[in-house]
């Protein structure tokens, strides 16, 4: 067995000419505006089926990036993907990574509320950062509920980055966000089917904030992610 390479800007640097290599004998192009966030993603899962599922509105990638550079907080719904999100970039840009799932007082109102905590995260964070961008790989219900927050009017996001995985409306809710996303001038990415999850919902983040701070060259990025 032989070792490429131990460092990481020289292991993520050659995966990602792999992954340049594999698509093309697979034929796939991807539009240049979402090549950076495709191709993160893959790197991340090592699953070339995300060339084919995720699915972008018209400028999302780059109204990402835009309100990214203004300092827009990032709300996701699981500690997991909180954890995986760069700090140095968020820093860089003056911006903040949120998940409030875990907050005690999200856990009241879910439970004078009668629904979940997911539920209960997203109408919170809507009334305390309704610009952000919102990055759910956990929870369907929280991409319904951003849903009806979108349709009453209640809520603007700055992008929605809609990536949960399983089994049980999963689907439905992708299908029915990105619909209401389309119709409402609202940017997002999506993965549809049943994959995805938080270390996709972050890995999205992080091609954000790299192309944000012009560090998509891991030798930008040092040693700090």
């Amino acid at each position: 067995m032989t070792i490429q390479h131990k460092l990481p800007a020289d292991i993520e640097r050659t995966s990602m000419q792999i992954i340049e290599k594999e698509l093309l004998q697979m034929g796939i192009e991807i539009p240049s505006e979402n090549d950076a966030v495709v191709r993160r993603v893959i790197h991340t899962t090592a699953d070339f089926e995300y060339a084919r599922n995720l699915r972008f509105t018209p400028e999302a990638v780059a109204q990402g990036v835009t309100a990214l550079q203004r300092g827009v907080t990032i709300v996701t719904d699981t500690n997991m993907a909180l954890a995986g999100i760069s700090k140095p970039s968020l820093m860089a840009l003056g911006a903040s990574a949120q998940c409030y799932m875990a907050e005690p007082m999200i856990a009241e109102k879910a439970k004078l509320q009668g629904t979940t905590r997911a539920v209960a995260a997203m109408r919170y964070a809507a009334q305390s950062c309704p610009q952000a961008i919102f990055a759910v790989g956990n929870a369907p219900t929280a991409l319904l509920e951003l849903c009806d927050l979108i349709e009453q009017k209640s809520l603007r996001p700055s992008l929605i980055v809609a990536v949960p995985v399983g089994f049980v409306n999963v689907v439905e809710s992708k299908e029915r966000l990105f619909a209401v996303c389309t119709e409402q001038g609202i940017p997002c990415i999506a993965a549809m089917g049943r994959k995805g999850g938080s270390t996709v919902a972050a890995a999205i983040c992080n091609a954000l904030l790299y192309m944000a701070t012009g560090r998509l060259n891991p030798s930008a990025r040092g040693w700090q992610g």
